[in-house]
This record gives structure tokens, C-alpha cells and sequence, in this order.
């Protein structure tokens, strides 16, 4: 293979490697070539992509992970499928083609730089997909939380009940400490000004009233 298109096929398979979420390793020996494309459709359909690559490419796309593989897993004959979404779809996918067709053998996978066997990618593939474990995830979240919102209502409604309680309580007996504060403001601060000015009065007619009485006696002296 020349220089330029090897290291173009490296590029696209390091591409796809970093793309995806995990890979399987598969022996495709004996398919023809529309069962193949057959494989390749179905698996497409679900988020997933395979191709027949060299061992030496893939090592080189895969990098230091390669490391964490099993020999066997990158050696012989080995169409690789990329899986971008959907990983228990993509490896049901690959599982059920498998069992219908025995000329593709699963070899093993990777994901999250994780090598499994090919036992435990037949147990991904019979995971639930992600939409049903997020609803049940949901599920098992909502539940408990509706039991909690009773509760927390519950602990707020007898505080309440207490308070409205103690409002009535104070709302009947409003009447007298109203009645009472005007009798407090109308103390007799005010009006005892005019009682203080009263002897200052009858002090100053005093006088004119003891005149009156001199005038009276001179009156009647008999006059020389």
C-alpha cells in the first residue's frame, strides 16, 4: 500500500476509534459479501459501523489502549465494528447476527478501555436499551420523591394549623386592648393647665373686691 493512502486509512480509523464508544472484534471469515453489507446496514441502524481493517492499522488508531487487549482480539482475520451510540443495541445487533449466521464469530470488545469477552458482549447486548433505563431510572427516582413531598407537606401543615389557630385566638381578644389605649392617651395632662389658672383668677379679683368694700366705708363716713 503506498505511504499517502496507509497513512489515510490510519487517520480515518483513528477518527472512528475516537469517535466511538467501544469496539468488537469480530472473525468474519466465510461471508460473502452481501451478507456483509446486510451486517453493515443492520448495524449502521443502531449507531454502530463495521469495518475490515489490518491488525497493524488498528494498533496504530487504537494507540496505547491496544495494550489493555488479549492477543487474539487483533490478530487473524478482523472486521472491527465501532459502536457510537446505543451500546447495547449495537452489540445485540451483532450477537443475533451472529447466532442466525455462525460464518461471523464475536472474538471480543473494548469499551471504556475495558477488554471483554465475548461472553460479556453478549450479556451488553441483553442490557435494556437507554432509553428504558433512563425510564426506570426516572422511575425509581419519582417514586421515593412523592413520598417525600407528602412528608415535607405534611410537617408544614400542623405548624400552620397551630399559627392559624393562635391568630383566631388573638383576633378575639382584639377588641380590648384597643378599647384600653384610648383611655391611657386621655390622661389628665392636659385639662390640668385650666385647674392651675383658676387661683391665679380669683388672686387678681381679690383686689377689686376689697376696693369695692373701701369705697363702701369711705361712703359712708360723713363727710367735714
Amino acid at each position: 500500500m503506498p505511504t499517502a493512502a496507509k497513512a489515510r486509512v490510519i487517520e480515518e480509523a483513528k477518527e472512528l476509534y475516537s469517535k466511538s464508544r467501544g469496539v468488537v472484534f469480530t472473525d468474519y471469515r466465510g461471508l460473502k459479501v452481501k451478507e456483509m453489507q446486510d451486517l453493515r446496514k443492520k448495524l449502521h441502524a443502531k449507531g454502530g459501523e463495521i469495518h475490515v481493517l489490518k491488525n497493524t492499522l488498528f494498533r496504530l488508531a487504537a494507540g496505547d489502549d491496544v495494550t489493555n487487549l488479549p492477543d487474539e482480539f487483533h490478530n487473524g482475520p478482523t472486521a472491527v465494528a465501532f459502536v457510537f451510540d446505543n451500546e447495547s443495541e449495537c452489540t445485540k445487533a451483532l450477537v443475533d447476527f451472529s447466532t442466525a449466521n455462525k460464518k461471523l464469530a464475536i472474538k471480543g470488545g473494548l469499551f471504556g478501555g475495558r477488554a471483554m469477552s465475548a461472553k460479556e458482549v453478549e450479556a451488553l447486548s441483553k442490557l435494556p436499551t437507554k432509553d428504558v433505563l433512563i425510564a426506570q431510572v426516572i422511575g425509581a427516582i419519582a417514586a421515593p420523591l412523592s413520598n417525600l413531598v407528602g412528608v415535607v407537606e405534611a410537617l408544614y401543615a400542623d405548624p400552620i394549623r397551630v399559627i392559624g389557630a393562635v391568630a383566631d385566638k388573638v383576633a378575639e381578644g382584639s377588641p380590648a386592648p384597643v378599647a384600653a389605649a384610648p383611655a391611657v392617651e386621655e390622661a389628665p395632662v392636659v385639662e390640668e393647665a385650666p385647674a392651675t389658672e383658676e387661683p391665679a383668677a380669683e388672686a387678681e379679683e381679690a383686689p377689686a373686691a376689697e376696693a369695692t368694700t373701701e369705697e363702701a366705708t369711705e361712703a359712708s363716713e360723713p363727710t367735714e
